[in-house]
């Protein structure tokens, strides 16, 4: 894989088997399991153009090595959008290779065409290699989460 032969275009329907794939690994990386209805729950709104929820992948000659999904919302500190970066994976052999990047950078393209204010994410604190990309692309404006167990 070589940064000339990688493309980052919007997850198509006949994307699913690589999709399905990525998107279960990135779980197994988190140590998280889904109802398989969560998964396809989530693959048909990343294919429904009226939903705010946004599928991108990065293909290296018709094999996807990473994705990234993201969800626009309103917010209440500005009168135009905000971008969730929600999930981000690649492939194991395509880190350090400038595909996280390339989706990273495809995400902040939707948000201008959108017109949004902010993209913004989460990462567990743990994840050294990830953080190490997202320090060189964002800033950490040093928000803990909370949540509710349900």
């Amino acid at each position: 894989m070589n940064a000339s032969s990688l493309t980052i275009r919007p997850l198509h329907a006949d994307d699913y088997q690589q999709w399905v794939l990525l998107w279960n690994a990135y779980l197994a990386f988190y140590e998280a399991r889904l109802d398989p209805a969560i998964t396809a729950t989530t693959w048909e709104r990343l294919l429904d153009a009226g939903e705010p929820v946004h599928g991108l992948c990065a293909a290296d000659e018709g094999r996807l090595v990473g994705i990234v999904h993201a969800v626009a919302h309103r917010a209440t500190w500005t009168q135009g959008w905000y971008l969730y970066l929600e999930d981000l994976f690649t492939m194991p052999q395509a880190r350090g290779l400038g595909v996280g990047r390339a989706l990273i950078n495809a995400v902040y393209g939707m948000a201008d065409e959108m017109g949004a204010s902010r993209v913004y994410w989460l990462t567990h604190e743990a994840n050294a290699q990830a953080r190490a990309l997202y320090d060189s692309v964002g800033h950490n404006a040093g928000f803990i989460q909370y949540r509710r167990a349900v």
